[in-house]
């Protein structure tokens, strides 16, 4: 654990304030789910809570699924960062943080097809294959995470039906969520 050398009280109704730089790193932002832990050193640990991790045989299986029926990398993340890939190397690509392009789709729940005329998309931090297409994971009508296919390495653009199983994806994994 990094100790940051920030020290805040809590209130007289139990609260207390994650300092700005912290959520700003963390990237925590107001309604987030944080779970609480506790050891018995006395210890309070506060970590984002991932309704799409929790998923995590169901989403490292339906992107296996999707890779063999399309020959495409497939990469499955919450919010933040992969949680599931399948036709790339793990060490490559699992808990590396989402680009900003790809969190602002997310965070506007909307889809993403490459195109000829459409700006090029790299999804995830320090991997620098192009994404061919992204659709938000939304259950319960919040957004958790997107499902993204990359595109292969000639850059062709994505068919309809690969845009469509992408979609389909996200479908199924927000209905995994409200159950």
């Amino acid at each position: 654990m990094k100790a940051t050398g920030i020290v805040r009280r809590i209130d007289d109704l139990g609260r207390v304030v994650i300092p700005k730089e912290i959520r700003r790193t963390m990237r925590i932002r107001e309604g987030d789910p944080l779970e609480i832990f506790t050891d018995a050193d006395g210890e309070v640990i506060f970590k984002k809570y991932s309704p799409v991790g929790e998923l995590s045989s169901t989403t490292r299986q339906y992107a296996e699924v999707l890779f063999r029926g399309t020959n495409l990398p497939v990469l499955i993340t919450d919010r933040d960062r992969v949680i599931a890939c399948a036709g790339l190397s793990k060490k490559e690509a699992i808990d590396r943080r989402v680009s900003a392009s790809l969190e602002t789709i997310i965070e506007n729940r909307t889809n993403f097809a490459a195109s000829a005329d459409a700006e090029r998309m790299r999804p995830i931090e320090g991997l620098e294959r192009e994404g061919a297409v992204a659709c938000p994971i939304i259950g319960g009508g919040d957004v958790s995470g997107c499902v993204v296919m990359l595109a292969n390495e000639n850059g062709a653009l994505p068919s309809q039906t690969e845009i469509k199983l992408i979609q389909v994806a996200a479908s199924f994994l927000g209905r995994q969520m409200e159950e």
